[in-house]
Formats: C-alpha cells, sequence, structure tokens
C-alpha cells in the first residue's frame, strides 16, 4: 500500500508556474504548488448588499466593526497556456504576497506584534517585498480536469498546457465542476497569509477564497469607500478626505489586551470575539452571494463594482484586467461549501458549520489549529448542534496548552455524538504558524525561537493531504470526479492510546507560543552534521529533495490522531489541566 503510494507521487505533475523574477530570488519566497493544475488569483473588493455595524464596541468614538465591502483574493484551477496566447514577450503578472500598499502593511503588523515599530517595519518590507505568490494573475479558469496530464513531461508553460488542453478537449472529456472552500485567517492575518495551503488546494482543483476580515482582527486593511457613499449606518463620507478610503487596524481587547495568552486570568474578551464572529459570518455570506453572480454568468457585474483597481488603496494597477467571465459560468459547486480556518479563523469555521440555517450551504468545517479557547459554546450564539463532518489538525504546541486542547476536544465529541464523521490530529513537531506562511517565509526565526522542528513546507503538505483525504470521504462525487488527489493515508493513522508525550512540553511561561528543545544546542550541532543517509524515511518535494526539520520523523508517523470515526476514543484522559499548573480562568 505505502509503495503504490509512492508511485502515485512519483507519477503525479505539477502544473506549470511563472516564471521568478531576477529580484524574487533575492528576497524570502514561497514553493511552487505541487496539485496537477496550474493557479491562477484574483483579487476583489465589492460593496456589501447590506452595509452595518456590528455589536456597540466603538474606538475613538466610532463604531468599530463596520461592514461596508467585503474583500477576498480566489485562488483556482487555471489554463496556464492562456498566457501563450498574449503578445509575444509579455510576462504573465503575479500578486504580491505583502497586501498592498506593503510598506503601510508591514507598520501594521509592527503594531499588531507591539515591537519597535521602524526595525519591524523595515524588516518586514525588506524581507517581503517582492515576495510573490506563484499564481497566474487573472489566468484563464481552467477547462478540464488535470488528471490527464499528470503523466506528461513538465515542460514550460505554455506548450506544455496547449497540449494537455487540447487533447482533454478532443477525448470530449466532461468538464470539470469545482468544488468551493473559504477559508478564514486568524488574529494578525490578511488574505495571503496563508496562501500556500489555498494555493495547493487550488492546484488540486479547488475553488478556494481567502477573506480579509475588517473586523479588527487582522495586522492592518485598506477599505475603499465605494462611490454610492453608501456606508454603514451612522456613518458619513468625509467630503473633506480625498483618499476615499479608510484603514482597519488591529483592535485590542479594551482593559484585557492580552486576551489571547493561556496566562491571562481575565479569560477570552468574549464580548469583542463573539462580535468579531458574527461579522465574520457576515462576510462570508457576502463573498458567497458574489460566487452566486459568478457562476450565473454576472461576472460584467462585479467588475464593474470591483473597488481594487488602478487607483484605489491596495489595489493593483492590473485590477481584474483580462478575465472571461463567460468560463467562470456553471463551473462552481456551490451546494456543498467547505468552511475552513486557522486559529481564529478556526473558532469562526466552527460556528458556522454549526450555524446551518444561516449558512445551509457549508456542508463542513476544516480547523487548522483553533483557538477553540474563543469558540462559542452551543447556547452562547446559537442553540444548534454540530451535525457536520468535522477535521481538526493542531500544533504540538497548542496540544501542550489544556485549556484550548480540552475545548477543542470537546468540540470534536460533540460532532461525533451528533452522528457526523469527525478526526483530530496532531502534526508532530509543529507550533502554531506551522500551517502559515510566516513559517515559510522565516523558517529559521521559527526554528530558533519559536522552536518548530517539523518541516515547514511538510508541515503544509501534511495540513492539505490529510484535507484532501478528508474531502474526498465527504464530498459528493461531482466534486472529486477526475481529480488526482494525494493519499497518504494520514486519516487511516490509529488513535493515539496512551498518555500525551511530554518530551518537548514547554515551560508553563511559553504554553502555546513555542515548544521545549532539550539538548538543544547537541541536537543541531548534530542535524548539520547529518549525512544524506540518515534521512531516507523522511518525506520528498515533488522533486524528490528531503523535507528534513529540526527533528525528523519517518513517513506514517507524523502525527498523532486523537480522534477518528469507528474507532474507540483513546483511553487516557483528556484533561491535562489536571497535571499542569495555571492560573484560574474567570
Amino acid at each position: 500500500m505505502a509503495s503504490e503510494k509512492q508511485q502515485n507521487s512519483q507519477r503525479r505533475r505539477p502544473g506549470p508556474s511563472p516564471p521568478r523574477e531576477f529580484r524574487e530570488h533575492l528576497f524570502h519566497t514561497l514553493p511552487e504548488y505541487t496539485g496537477p493544475y496550474s493557479v491562477g488569483v484574483m483579487e476583489i473588493e465589492v460593496p456589501v448588499r447590506e452595509p452595518r455595524t456590528f455589536s456597540n464596541i466603538k474606538r475613538n468614538g466610532v463604531y468599530a466593526l463596520r461592514m461596508d465591502t467585503v474583500l477576498f483574493s480566489v485562488f483556482y484551477p487555471c489554463d496556464s497556456s492562456s498566457y501563450a496566447l498574449k503578445k509575444k514577450g509579455k510576462k504573465p503578472t503575479k500578486v504580491t504576497w505583502l497586501p498592498r500598499p506593503r510598506a503601510l502593511t508591514s507598520k501594521g503588523y509592527a503594531k499588531f506584534f507591539d515591537t519597535p515599530r521602524v526595525p519591524v517595519t523595515a524588516y518586514i518590507a525588506a524581507t517581503t517585498m517582492f515576495t510573490k505568490l506563484p499564481a497566474f494573475r487573472n489566468a484563464k479558469l481552467a477547462v478540464t480536469h488535470a488528471g490527464a496530464t499528470t503523466t506528461q513531461p513538465h515542460h514550460d508553460a505554455a506548450s506544455s498546457s496547449t497540449r494537455s488542453q487540447d487533447t482533454l478537449t478532443e477525448s470530449g472529456e466532461r468538464k470539470p465542476l469545482f468544488p468551493v472552500i473559504f477559508f478564514s485567517h486568524g488574529l494578525g492575518g490578511s488574505r495571503t497569509c496563508c496562501s500556500t495551503v489555498c494555493g495547493e488546494l487550488a492546484s488540486n482543483g479547488f475553488v478556494v477564497v481567502a477573506l480579509e476580515h475588517r473586523d479588527g482582527s487582522g495586522a492592518r486593511s485598506y477599505v475603499n469607500i465605494p462611490p454610492s457613499g453608501n456606508l454603514a449606518a451612522g456613518m458619513e463620507t468625509d467630503n473633506t478626505n480625498p483618499k476615499g478610503y479608510y484603514k482597519v487596524d488591529y483592535i485590542f481587547p479594551r482593559d484585557n489586551p492580552l486576551d489571547t495568552s493561556p496566562h491571562n486570568s481575565q479569560g477570552v474578551d468574549i464580548g469583542l470575539r463573539y462580535a468579531q464572529i458574527e461579522m465574520r459570518m457576515a462576510e462570508v455570506q457576502e463573498a458567497y452571494s458574489v460566487l452566486e453572480l459568478l457562476n450565473n454568468g454576472e461576472g460584467d457585474y462585479i467588475l464593474k463594482n470591483n473597488l481594487r483597481k488602478k487607483g484605489n488603496a491596495g489595489s493593483s494597477s492590473k485590477g481584474l484586467q483580462g478575465i472571461d467571465w463567460s468560463d467562470w459560468k456553471g463551473k462552481l459547486f456551490l451546494q456543498n461549501v467547505t468552511m475552513m480556518g486557522h486559529s481564529f479563523g478556526g473558532a469562526t469555521t466552527v460556528e458556522i458549520v454549526r450555524q446551518a440555517d444561516r449558512l445551509p450551504y457549508i456542508g463542513q468545517g476544516i480547523v487548522l489549529d483553533a483557538w477553540a479557547s474563543a469558540t462559542p459554546k452551543m447556547g452562547e450564539m446559537t442553540d444548534q448542534p454540530l451535525r457536520k463532518p468535522l477535521l481538526a489538525i493542531t500544533s504540538e504546541a497548542f496540544m501542550h496548552w489544556p485549556v484550548n486542547f480540552d475545548r477543542m476536544s470537546d468540540i470534536v465529541r460533540e460532532t461525533r455524538e451528533n452522528g457526523a464523521l469527525c478526526w483530530m490530529m496532531t502534526i508532530k513537531g509543529s507550533t502554531h504558524l506551522s500551517q502559515t506562511d510566516f513559517a515559510i517565509l522565516y523558517p529559521h526565526w521559527m526554528s530558533l525561537f519559536i522552536k518548530t522542528m517539523v518541516n515547514p513546507r511538510r508541515a503544509v503538505y501534511l495540513t492539505v493531504n490529510a484535507s484532501l483525504e478528508f474531502l474526498r470521504r465527504v464530498l459528493p462525487p461531482e466534486c472529486t470526479r477526475g481529480n488526482v488527489w494525494m493519499d497518504e493515508g494520514i486519516l487511516q493513522t490509529k488513535p493515539y492510546t496512551t498518555e500525551l508525550p511530554r518530551d518537548y512540553r514547554p515551560n508553563d511561561k511559553f504554553m502555546a507560543s513555542r515548544l521545549r528543545i532539550p539538548h538543544e544546542f547537541q541536537l543541531r550541532t548534530r542535524n548539520w552534521l547529518r549525512r544524506k543517509s540518515k534521512v531516507s524515511e523522511v518525506a520528498t518535494d515533488i522533486k524528490g529533495k528531503p523535507l528534513t526539520g529540526l527533528i525528523n520523523y519517518a513517513r506514517g508517523n507524523e502525527v498523532w490522531m486523537h480522534f477518528s470515526p469507528d474507532q474507540e476514543e483513546r483511553q487516557h484522559s483528556f484533561r491535562l489541566d489536571q497535571e499542569v499548573s495555571y492560573p484560574s480562568r474567570s
């Protein structure tokens, strides 16, 4: 079985990616996607149908949570050969990883991290100013399944894609119907902070809508004021301000700024956090309505109302230029959408899956290292139980946070008790940012200061491949037909039946934020001198290069499974708080 999966991995060829520019080689870069499709990306910001505020929370006398527009990036399977039809010598363009305006966004991150503004802003800008997503901007939507192209040699983007598209079209193969995923970022995040996960899923045939929440949970976001001036109640357009936009920075809870800390005796500021979740759900509803327009052939309406265009804040001069909206008509499967999120986005995902009457098109959820302590319990925002399939993938760092781990376990138990498929697992050697782009862009800092031990790309691939195995089980056949998805058998991992490992559990002071590495200097020295023969059992990337980390785990032994269907719950207690002292929570 293992050899069969390995052969399948060797046969699969990744879709072509746009070429890297010279200056990209001088800065931190993101890896090319490994799925059989090439990936396209477009950025959309449109006015919402009903501008409004959420809660009475104010900052500087103004409502802090207001929704005037909705902003998101769409990662999708694309036909890279469309660029071969462009004027000779014209290269495909790419989207920057750091949202525009990049220098001001860097300042937003410095403010969020509560660190000296000038050095942090300068460092982030200097290292990622020219980092770009390995995706084709505004490319043509793929019109055929990529599965039949996986055995072809990997040539240049234009010639390879042109041949494969022609072959499949002549064969009369049914055109694909693409399943949809909504992605919700965590605190301090943006629409691009988990672009590697989103792009990997898109390269496997999904249309992924990565939202940028304007609820004060991101580091910084720019909201363009619609030409109509129609804003949330109580808000007025300042005619003396020629900018035509306003910015939304991270909102620190008043009198409880560190409500995310495990050591905070005041606990989570549920007044703010639940209001933010409420606004996030509304943003998902708005994004879904845009996809309905797209799927109904009304792309021109989106183009007309798009606010991410030349001259507007945070916009590229390209806007939505070059998109053939007719390609999208009838191509999205909107009856069973997956909700996915990281950290606070994981908490958002659980609540969205729970509220089945409000968002009936959400069929299942994927929760990445959720801030489970901020997740509403049944009866707090709705009386509906969790009844839809759920996959929870946690980091080892969060596994050692007793209150959070226990709350996540309760969520999974509730799902299972109501008859839905559910899994909960932990990626060994991972920390909270291991499923984000930060781990890939800054691997050395993550290793030195956060004590991440798993290879950052391997952590992402484990996340994506486990998600694909989950979606293969829960999506209807029309969404999975024709796709060639990696199957490593991750979901078949047997539940962990002994006491949770404590070898790398940090001291209470660093709970949730990092791991502890015994004999760290000796371990790093030994790894530096390590021979290639010692890593033969480690997973490799698409080119066969071992994905080694500070500690390497053999394939098939890279996760701990806590819950899985049709298997007994592991016997040892989940209540880690019985073994660890921590401040009481109010």
